[in-house]
């Protein structure tokens, strides 16, 4: 039996709700039919967008979103998406199937659609193929509340009053498909194009992110703090979770055991990014006043038979869900240095919390884990310790039990556990330092790992009432289903 021990008189850093976030961009059916159907659509929208996906990410507790990418942010140009929609320019969009962007959804869609989610706005910014007055000029037209020539350029389009962005990268992946910078020069160009990323409101200053690492790549984080940590608040991180290799990544919905435990191993490899990225932070910025930003993470697999390769469309499964169920305790676990995390993607791209079909909307596992875990938002992160064996291939090698633990402002306890084996159970004894056990209730997601929601069985895998505990007087025994994640609320 394993020891899980939680203190609630160890009260360390909040987690912010946004840690919980989401990720839209201009790729495959992401926007178009995921989030947006437009105005004339026979699917019931408002204003353009989808209800029924709206509505379930509204329940989900979305708390922020980020766009316009990603690769297509640093070929976007703002003004091409403003005004009559007859008359906005369109484009190709190069990186994601050569396919046609109408431009239909721009900047005052991206705000309908966030306005409807009540979620915060995350604008990333174009530092690849735009210019320093491009970016600072959709500054002002986003956020200048006056007269200038761009504040009255968007009360001509509509919108008298303006937005509130409360995050904006400048540049994305400007190591890659944004540049090919050297890190050298990437620090130069966003000290140079963050100067005009103006607060114009000087009540609400515009979270400024620079453009992060490629996963394991310590020495640009090292280069962006020495030559630029004054002039950000955020420094992003991009991972992706892949069972093989880039040009042969697997099957989302056919692996195998091995498979499974490749993926999972590699998907605990963010403890360690996020624990070494953040070492390098702590010796430039030990105030941690710089917010470690994990903007794009999530599994990455080959797209499903006979769909569009550049759409990336995949399905998802309990395997997923793990990954996401091990990867916000480990954020959470982080949360003094982790200030928001964005998985990749929303709608129908990569790990998508919802899939479309036409009118039709299903829930994935991974949209159970984010509902499940929503209590956390806003949180403080209580001391906690789960004993547990490591397993995995000899290749990848993974805690069987991952957890975090949180207490609200009622002192309410939310404790979500995660059992990434495959097919062994686990009993735990928690004990509660301090306590005085007076109600608790359970919730659980689990299955085989190859199960999933399909639109002919949109119910195969969903939470449940969990009953397979027993309270002690400081906290409970419970037994742990393979492949599972429980959510524990003790009062």
């Amino acid at each position: 039996m394993e020891k899980y021990l939680i203190n609630p008189n160890q009260k360390l850093s909040k987690i912010n709700k946004d840690i919980y976030g989401n990720f839209s961009e201009h790729l495959g059916r992401c926007i178009y039919e995921g989030l947006y159907v437009g105005e004339d659509s026979d699917i019931p929208n408002v204003n353009g967008m989808r209800k029924d996906v709206v509505d379930a990410l509204k329940d989900m507790g979305i708390p922020v979103l980020r766009w316009p990418g990603g690769c297509f942010a640093d070929e976007y140009h703002w003004k091409d998406g403003i005004g009559p929609k007859e008359n906005r320019k369109k484009m190709i969009n190069t990186h994601w199937g050569g396919v046609v962007e109408d431009n239909s959804f721009g900047t005052h869609e991206f705000f309908e659609l966030c306005r409807q989610l009540g979620c915060d706005t995350y604008i990333n910014g174009n530092v690849g193929s735009g210019t320093v007055q491009e970016m600072s000029e959709w500054v002002e037209y986003m956020t200048l509340d006056g007269t200038s020539p761009m504040a009255d350029l968007r009360k001509a389009n509509g919108h008298e009053e303006p937005w509130n962005v409360k995050y904006f990268g400048v540049g994305n992946e400007s190591w890659g498909c944004g540049g090919h910078m050297l890190p050298e020069a990437y620090a130069n160009e966003f000290r140079r194009y963050e100067t005009f990323v103006r607060d114009y409101d000087s009540s609400k200053h515009i979270y400024r992110i620079a453009c992060g690492a490629n996963a394991f790549d310590y020495h640009w984080t090292e280069v962006l703090l020495q030559k630029a940590c004054s002039r950000m608040n955020g420094l992003s991180l991009h991972y992706y979770t892949i069972p093989h290799e880039w040009h042969r990544k697997g099957s989302a919905l056919e692996f195998t055991k091995d498979e499974y435990d490749i993926t999972i191993g590699r998907a605990y490899k963010m403890e360690e990014l996020v624990r070494r990225h953040g070492d390098i932070m702590n010796q430039h910025d030990p105030d941690k006043r710089v917010g470690l930003i994990v903007d794009e993470w999530g599994t990455w697999y080959d797209v499903e038979p006979g769909t569009n390769p550049g759409f990336l469309y995949q399905q998802n499964t309990m395997r997923d869900a793990i990954v996401a169920a091990l990867t916000l305790n480990i954020f959470n676990k982080h949360s003094d240095r982790v200030h928001m995390a964005n998985i990749a993607q929303t709608v129908n791209v990569l790990q998508s919390v919802a899939l479309t079909d036409g009118a039709e909307m299903l829930l994935t596992p991974t949209y159970h884990v984010f509902k499940m875990y929503k209590d956390h938002q806003e949180n403080t992160l209580l001391g906690s310790y789960i004993t547990t064996p490591v397993i995995g291939t000899d290749g990848e090698k993974f805690p069987k039990l991952i957890e975090s633990a949180s207490v609200d402002e009622n002192g309410v306890i939310y404790a979500t556990i995660t059992n990434a084996s495959a097919d062994e159970a686990a009993e735990i004894k928690c004990q509660i330092a301090d306590f005085e056990l007076g109600d608790i209730r359970a919730e659980i997601l689990v299955g085989s790992p190859w199960d999933y929601n399909s639109f002919e069985e949109k119910d195969a895998v969903r939470t449940a009432e969990f009953g397979d505990y027993t309270a002690t007087a400081d906290g409970f025994i419970a037994t742990l289903p393979p492949c599972s994640v429980v959510k524990f609320v003790i009062k």
